[in-house]
């Protein structure tokens, strides 16, 4: 009887220690399955994060382009203006600077001329000969 007890015994261990370990495989299965969802849960949040960034920083990108564009569009408004302005009244300056530079010109020929004929008539005076007088 001592065999047949120590057998009984035996198998009430090994079953005791089945039943024990089936109990933490079950555990170890659920705690898996939990921690797979919190991370499918978290892969999916952060893909919506994602995506939403996405956006935000396409839409950003859009706008200050635009903004740029604008930007230089002003730009070279305003170079051509302040160009025009520039060529206008450089056209204006060399517009009176040439009536200026006319009514000059007028005035030293107009001073040759009067002193070309002054000369011109010293000129034939000196050339003319004198007549002395005959005793």
């Amino acid at each position: 009887m001592k065999i047949a007890t120590l057998i009984a015994g035996l198998v009430a261990t090994a079953a005791l220690t089945a039943l024990g370990q089936d109990g933490v495989i079950q555990d170890v299965k659920h705690g898996a399955k939990k921690t797979g969802e919190a991370i499918k849960d978290g892969v999916e949040t952060a893909a919506e994060k994602t995506k939403e960034t996405a956006k935000t920083v396409g839409r950003k990108t859009k706008e200050t382009a635009q903004t740029v564009g604008e930007k230089t569009k002003e730009t070279g408004q305003t170079v051509v203006r302040k160009t025009k302005e520039t060529v206008d009244d450089t056209g204006e300056k060399a517009a009176g600077s040439t009536r200026k530079t006319h009514h000059k010109s007028r005035k030293t020929a107009s001073k040759t001329n009067t002193q070309t004929t002054e000369e011109q008539g010293a000129d034939r005076e000196s050339n003319t000969p004198v007549l002395s007088p005959t005793p």
